[in-house]
């Protein structure tokens, strides 16, 4: 089967020369060792830690056929991947048992050993941390309080979301387990927490792998089930904001059913070699390496794409890398691009080998195939929503060993070295937790980085001040029947003449301060082909069966598209008048298609030769064409990525819209498991949105407000992405959640409504902000407004809202901004539709087609329309999200 265009084939791999002063620094011939990437320290860089293993085999007797493992050790070789030399470390303190089979993670510079099998049977179930921060090394014992997993080998363990340890499955030597536990690293005392997930839940199983990506998922692949069958399936496991864990079926076929192999993920790539079939038969041919391409939703082996698993055929003697792949219980870590094999064992031969391999995927990003630095790291990833693995010497791994110490308690050197990455369960509502002198102290940081306070300064192009029109444009609520498109209170011809762009005939002297994109290619036009299918402001319609017209893979292609433009765009968004801006959708793609079709759509048979597009976030949740929203939004950005925009609302965030409609779509439309799947990917894509704009230096746009802790632009411009909702940053929370107060007279900061840790912000917070940033007005949605929009803080802030009758009750209008090249806003507004009696979604097919979404919203209901009274929500209820 030929591969596609689009999909890159696993790749080949090839035999590295290694270097050791001394015998003793080699590791030699092992198998069912481990090894693991650590990040670089200030004297060494990125290094591959190798531990324990099996050195020796036996012969069976009569009884017992087949090998044994003998000559079991617990020796530490380090392999420097810059200089290619092996080290043998001899680190003080109690090192642990001998022992094979066990499981390790990275935490920084630091590596988590538990489990295994050894000489003397099963192993503790203690945890040992071998610290490498500076250059002396050392053991440190970790007593866990409480149950735990208990003595256990061939499982698999990886660090989820920089903070929980996970082990799953493995044998505790009477049977396979289907187990998984937690320990928070962030929590003492430190306590083993059995885990209950929902969803699909993995069989029980021993000899599978296990790899984390750096944005919590938690991937478990293959293994050799209670019947001693090798499995072919794979499953992620998740865990939600309330603290509740979910696994979740891939999709996709493998190309074989495999047991004691290796996993290690590169960006969204999860990199599968050797293995074992029943009775141990080595897997041979073209299955001996495999990717799990998690963005696309698809198996590949060195041909393509896999439909179905494929049996060996004895064509090992047509590639000689596939033999050199026929092995078992080896060691694989990535760093980078580069994925490391190291030893094994291939029948009752012990390898001592080294294999390197290049995921090919990222190569065009890459200058150089051997690189640890961040900047490597960031451009490893675009088919993915996080930086790859943390030990692969990305930036958040480095900089967590920096502020560790060394003492007795080396899982407080891990709370230390996790905290500083993200908070993954609570962090959202600690804010309110944050004592006003912390505040201080942040705001005194923040006037100390931006001395200069002054007066405004003129955009690059744009004579004038800001000022918001004094009319708005408003299409009338009988846009239905005779009068149709017909009652407007005021012409657009003067405006849409003011809104063509003046380009210049010479552009060296205009400042360019992002990169010009290249337009992404999407697999057969794949952004074209929901442009066709959706941008029909005249006569959409929705579907008839509710099924979404893509299918997960499509969806993966289309966020992989997406994203490689993201990725590349600045945090604050340096854009130019004319421009439309419009506020929330929330899933409701009528609205956007009578916006469209009433002030102009972004085509070329529309206006987007003559403006941008800039949109502030919450495409989805609540209404009930959530998907038809961000597809035909992303599908914009791959085909304009210059003119259309698209910055982060609080609702692109997955344990925000698995609650509010999102999920429960994805599912709905488009089946459980591919459901599941796109959803993941999307929530994927909404870590790396960009988070403000700023237009002419003079307008900033975001989606929540400034709340209480951001005083300058630049503390927005400092946040990193791709970053999650809880992440732990107030900076973030404030940006994506506070409103302003009710009205002008409130000033300062006053508890939410809408949860406990969130604030508003009053007309004295907005004015010193300007002021301080040059700026003159500031553009928000995140609140519902019954015209549309509102201005607060005596027109230096306005509140924008795009969807009309918001949740089926709000009976608002829906508006967008228009912002003129003389920096002259015009509001244009839309009424909502009268009842629909003869639409298409009332007609008797589709009678209970948006049942599942009122029930949700009675459930939950909405943020009350602003200015309206606040109703008497339990705060514990979900009303106050």
């Amino acid at each position: 089967m030929g591969t596609k265009p689009w999909l890159h084939p696993a790749p080949q791999y090839k035999t590295l020369e290694t270097f050791w002063d001394d015998e003793e620094d080699a590791p030699g011939p092992r198998c069912a060792h481990t090894l693991t990437a650590v990040a670089a320290t200030k004297t060494h860089g990125p290094r591959l830690i190798l531990f324990g293993g099996a050195t020796a085999i036996e012969g069976g007797n009569s009884s017992v056929p087949g090998i044994r493992l003998a000559g079991v050790t617990n020796t530490v070789h380090s392999y420097d991947v810059l200089t290619r030399k092996w080290t043998r470390l001899k680190p003080a303190g109690e090192p642990p048992s001998p022992r094979a089979a066990h499981a390790a993670a990275a935490v920084g510079t630091m590596v988590v050993f538990q489990g295994g099998i050894g000489p003397a049977g099963h192993s503790t179930d203690d945890l040992y941390v071998l610290d490498m921060t500076n250059d002396k090394y050392k053991w440190h014992r970790v007593v866990v309080q409480g149950e735990g997993p208990g003595p256990r080998y061939g499982h698999a363990m990886d660090l989820v979301s920089q903070r929980y340890l996970v082990t799953v499955t493995g044998n505790d030597g009477k049977r396979a387990l289907s187990d998984a536990w937690a320990l928070d690293t962030a929590q003492k005392p430190y306590v083993w927490q059995r885990l209950n997930p929902d969803g699909d839940r993995p069989s029980a199983r021993m000899y599978a792998s296990g790899s984390a990506r750096s944005d919590g998922m938690f991937l478990l692949c293959g293994g050799r089930d209670t019947l001693g069958a090798p499995l072919g399936d794979a499953y992620g496991l998740l865990m939600h904001r309330n603290g509740q864990w979910e696994w979740t079926l891939a999709p996709g076929v493998a190309p074989s059913p495999r047991y004691q192999h290796a996993a290690v993920f590169v960006g969204a790539r999860l990199h599968v070699s050797g293995g074992v079939l029943r009775g141990g038969r080595m897997i041979d041919a073209e299955a001996t390496v495999a990717v799990l391409d998690t963005a696309a939703g698809v198996w590949l082996d060195r041909n393509g794409q896999v439909t179905s698993a494929r049996g060996s055929k004895g064509q090992i003697d047509q590639d000689p890398s596939f033999e050199l792949m026929r092995r078992c219980r080896h060691g694989a870590a990535s760093v980078g691009i580069r994925i490391y094999v190291h030893g094994g064992l291939r029948g009752d031969v012990l390898l001592d080998d080294f294999l390197v391999a290049e995921n090919s995927t990222f190569q065009s990003d890459i200058s150089s195939p051997l690189l640890a630095s961040d900047r490597t790291q960031q451009s490893s990833t675009p088919r993915f929503s996080y930086a790859a693995r943390p030990p692969s010497g990305s930036e958040p791994a480095l900089s967590l060993s920096e502020g560790l110490r060394l003492d007795e308690n080396s899982l407080e050197k891990l709370t230390e070295a996790s905290a500083a990455e993200a908070e993954v369960a609570s962090s959202v509502w600690r804010a309110a937790q944050l004592d006003s002198s912390s505040l201080n102290e942040e705001h005194s940081a923040s006037d100390g980085s931006s001395p200069t306070v002054e007066t405004t300064s003129d955009g690059p192009e744009t004579e004038g001040d800001v000022r918001l029109h004094p009319r708005a444009v408003v299409v009338a609520k009988e846009t239905v029947g005779s009068l149709g498109g017909m009652v407007r209170q005021l012409s657009l011809d003067q405006f849409q003449n003011e809104s063509r762009r003046m380009v210049p005939m010479n552009n060296s002297d205009v400042p360019q301060p992002t990169k010009k994109f290249t337009r992404q290619k999407s697999p057969q036009g794949l952004h074209k082909k929901v442009i066709s299918a959706l941008l029909r402001p005249r006569n959409w319609k929705p579907p008839g069966n509710r099924k979404f017209f893509l299918d997960s893979y499509e969806v993966g292609e289309l966020c992989y598209a997406a994203e490689q433009i993201f990725m590349h765009e600045q945090t604050v968004l340096q854009l130019k008048a004319p421009i439309k801006v419009f506020g929330d959708l929330h899933g409701q793609f009528g609205d956007l298609m009578r916006l469209f079709d009433e002030y102009g759509f972004p085509s070329t048979a529309g206006d987007i030769t003559y403006i941008d597009y800039l949109f502030l976030g919450d495409y989805v949740d609540r209404g009930q064409h959530s998907l038809e929203t961000i597809t035909l939004l992303l599908a914009l950005k791959i085909e304009y990525p210059e003119n259309v925009h698209l910055i982060r609302g609080n609702h692109e965030a997955a344990d925000i819209n698995a609650l509010f409609g999102f999920r429960l779509e994805c599912i709905e439309r488009m089946g459980e498991s591919d459901g599941i799947w796109a959803w993941t990917r999307f929530n994927q894509l909404f870590n790396h949105l960009p988070l403000a704009a700023l237009i002419e230096n003079k307008i900033i746009c975001m989606h929540g407000g400034i709340g209480r802790s951001i005083s300058t632009v630049e503390q927005i411009e400092k946040i990193e992405r791709p970053i999650t909702m809880d992440a732990g940053s107030l900076v973030l929370m404030d940006l994506l959640w506070s409103d302003p107060t009710e009205n002008d007279s409130i000033e300062g900061l006053r508890p939410n409504a809408r949860g406990p840790g969130l604030v508003t912000f009053g007309p004295d917070r907005v004015t010193e902000f300007c002021k301080k940033n040059k700026l003159q007005l500031i553009i928000r949605a995140h609140e519902c407004v019954m015209d549309g929009f509102e201005r607060f803080a005596q027109g230096q802030l306005i509140t924008l809202f795009s969807a009309t009758n918001y949740c089926g009750t709000a009976n608002n209008a829906g508006a967008i901004l228009v912002v003129g090249r003389g920096l002259v806003i015009v509001p244009k507004l839309i009424h909502p539709l009268p009842p629909p009696i003869l639409s298409p979604e009332n007609s008797p097919e589709h009678s209970g087609d948006d049942a599942w979404m009122q029930e949700l919203n009675i459930q939950r209901p909405p943020t009350p329309t602003r200015g309206r009274p606040q109703p008497d929500f339990d705060r514990s209820s979900l009303a106050y999200i």
